[in-house]
């Protein structure tokens, strides 16, 4: 298991053992445009959900607050989303980016998520702190050629995505709404033209009423060829 570690805004950090980790995916608000969003999708041979939202089991070990993701390949990429953190002492949010193995993907969505990590911030807030203004919190990410990501590929708020509070909903209907849960959030469109197969990932979430952020970031490092 993970053992993930938090520094809050008051300076204090908090420790984490990772026990279940899930990324939801399918999760805009306005699910017409997710129904647009899977025939999409379909046209590149990626299977669509049996139902949507979708909510997929991740081996907890992927929870990660890495630097450097190795991939097999180069069609991998990562997805700015935000992540809920359940401690015993509360529900924490930050930033995540879920790194995705997108030819992988066109066999299945689940299969994908489990073939790289999940990486988080190292910051968080306390969710019963941001609650009252959560859709005013923006999510952008930027993708970089070299190590610096310097081309902003999302552009969206929290208003996008289904709240934290439905999937704490979903959590406790599973029994899972308890201590070292992680839940990962499902992501917001990229920008047109812009190359995601890239060398770096930057990831951010920004609240404009304390003028505070949380971001995570990391470049992608290609393994050796297989032998054999």
């Amino acid at each position: 298991m993970t053992l993930l570690s938090f520094e809050l805004p008051d300076g204090s950090t908090t420790d984490v053992q990772v026990t279940n980790l899930l990324n939801a995916g399918y999760a805009g608000r306005e699910q017409d445009e997710v129904q647009a969003h899977i025939a999409e999708l379909a046209e590149l041979g990626v299977p669509g959900p049996s139902t949507t939202p979708a909510l997929y089991p991740v081996s907890p070990y992927l929870a990660q607050q890495v630097a450097e993701v190795q991939v097999q390949h180069a069609r991998t990429s990562g997805e700015a989303e935000w992540a809920l953190v359940i401690t015993a002492e509360g529900v924490l949010l930050t930033v995540a980016c879920d790194h995705t193995d997108r030819a992988l993907e066109v066999h299945g969505v689940a299969w994908s998520k489990n073939a790289s990590p999940d990486v988080l911030g190292r910051k968080a807030w306390w969710l019963d702190d941001v609650r009252p203004h959560l859709d005013q919190i923006t999510l952008k990410g930027w993708v970089g050629a070299g190590d610096t990501p310097d081309t902003l590929i999302q552009d969206s708020s929290l208003a996008a995505l289904l709240t934290p509070d439905y999937w704490l909903e979903v959590l406790a209907e599973r029994g899972l709404n308890k201590p070292g849960t992680v839940l990962i959030s499902g992501t917001v469109a990229m920008t047109a033209g812009v190359d995601q197969f890239a060398r770096s990932w930057k990831v951010e979430l920004a609240d404009p009423v304390t003028g505070l952020a949380v971001d995570a970031q990391y470049v992608v490092a290609e393994m050796a060829e297989p032998i054999g």
